[in-house]
């Protein structure tokens, strides 16, 4: 891609997904993630009813009187966004791939950050943590992410969510908005009879505000009867030829879908994370509106 048509294609995803932000999820947004954190603003002297643990201890045997800390509702956001960049998000036969989904929705987000004078910041992740983009405010910063979704070439094409999590855990530690999209193919991996996600996403949702989104294609959930396949898994690279004429193997690769589904959604339900799931054919600015719908 040269300059030129990158530059075009970046003005092209700016009016669209700036325009949907401002229109449609800016009020949505604020209401659901403004105020959830708590600043520090000032002391007072202790009155009745006021907590015991929000003594201010230092003031109190200066002054020899109790006073207690005043906290208000923090006025400014960060939000940080996990992008999966791996090797199977290069995918679609619908309208568009995976990619060029997960980069609208990425923008409408971003654009709904700024919109409401908040930081927002990227991980893009493979299976290690190929670039972190600090949190920042602007239009100029926001432009730059969408240029770095549309661009960039990571150095690995595997997945690992757990990695990314425990990055960010340790990486934000002020408590965000945070929001996960990924295709979570080979994500349902398994360790004691349990997903390797599972820890790191409980301590990021107890940590955080975590919402989760899966962009994903119609043929990740089901196969065609076009007779011969040649099949080619994107992050290892391994080739397979399967007969789609044969029903039952169309019924197994749409049941491991399914099986892959199940685990993940009892995953989200076990830990309390919000969670939409949104097909490359599908309007993912419904998929948005219901997410911000539950996670109030």
């Amino acid at each position: 891609m040269t300059s030129e048509e990158l530059i075009q294609k970046v003005r092209r995803i700016e009016i669209k997904t700036h325009g949907l932000s401002k229109q449609i999820f800016a009020g949505e947004y604020h209401s659901q993630f403004k105020g959830k954190g708590m600043a520090f603003s000032e002391v007072r002297e202790y009155q009745a009813g006021d907590d015991v643990r929000s003594i201010d201890w230092n003031v109190t045997a200066r002054l020899n009187k109790p006073y207690v800390k005043v906290f208000e509702e923090e006025r400014e956001l960060t939000v940080m966004l996990l992008i999966d960049v791996s090797g199977s998000r290069n995918f679609g036969t619908m309208t568009q791939m995976k990619r060029d989904m997960i980069t609208e929705i990425a923008a409408t987000l971003a654009f709904s950050t700024i919109e409401n004078n908040d930081k927002v910041g990227v991980i893009f992740f493979s299976d290690k943590i190929e670039k972190y983009i600090p949190a920042k405010k602007g239009r100029q910063h926001v432009l730059r992410i969408i240029r770095e979704l549309i661009e960039f070439e990571p150095q690995s094409k595997g997945t690992d969510i757990a990695q990314a999590l425990q990055y960010f855990t340790n990486a934000q530690k002020r408590r965000c908005t945070a929001f996960l999209i990924s295709d979570f193919v080979n994500a349902t991996a398994m360790q004691k009879g349990k997903l390797l996600m599972e820890q790191p996403l409980l301590i990021a949702q107890n940590k955080h505000d975590l919402q989760v989104i899966q962009v994903y294609d119609r043929r990740d959930a089901e196969l065609p009867d076009v007779g011969l396949l040649k099949l080619k898994d994107s992050e290892t690279e391994l080739r397979t030829w399967i007969d789609t004429s044969v029903s039952s193997v169309r019924q197994a690769y749409a049941d491991a879908w399914q099986a892959s589904q199940t685990a993940l959604d009892n995953l989200f339900g076990r830990t309390g994370t919000h969670n939409v799931s949104v097909r490359t054919d599908e309007d993912y600015v419904k998929a948005l509106m219901r997410l911000f719908a539950t996670g109030k």
